[in-house]
């Protein structure tokens, strides 16, 4: 089994404010469906309460320190360890965050599809810190600003050595 966190972050880490996303980047919306449609994701409870709605075809598992929290249509789990066995015959389970369930996944993550906002985003949730020296860029693609988005942006991906 592969786990992959994705996320999208600024040059600061940056990833929200106030349980939202501070950009808007359709194709990167786009991205991440494509990557994990079929797929487990694995998130935080207030993660999962910004979404209107679950996402289609994907499997939820949510973590949540409250014992009682059981939202219909998702998986509960009490910690990082658990969530990742529930996902039993996925072989490429995502972590979709938030800032504390990225930094308790990391030990356990071999892939990281990370979006790199070019700006430095005033946060309250941060993706963590990788270090360099244990992880390797296989892949980089880099996207202008347009009239669609308002910040240009590098799709990255890291493998653990």
């Amino acid at each position: 089994m592969k786990v992959t966190m994705i996320a999208a972050a600024g040059e600061n880490n940056a990833l929200g404010k106030d349980n939202d996303l501070v950009w808007h980047l359709p194709d990167d919306f786009k991205r991440f469906k494509k990557l994990t449609t079929g797929h487990h994701i694995i998130m935080g409870r207030k993660t999962f309460e910004s979404f209107p709605k679950l996402l289609p075809n994907r499997i939820h598992i949510v973590i949540t320190h409250n014992k009682d929290y059981a939202p219909e249509g998702v998986l509960i789990a009490h910690s990082i360890e658990e969530a990742l066995g529930l996902v039993q015959g996925d072989d490429n389970p995502f972590v979709i965050g938030g800032g504390e369930i990225y930094h308790l996944a990391l030990p356990y993550t071999d892939c990281v599809e990370l979006t790199r906002v070019h700006g430095v985003f005033e946060a309250d949730a941060f993706f963590p810190k990788l270090d360099m020296q244990k992880w390797k860029e296989v892949s980089a693609e880099f996207h202008e600003k347009d009239n669609k988005h308002n910040f240009s942006f590098t799709y990255l991906t890291y493998n653990k050595m």
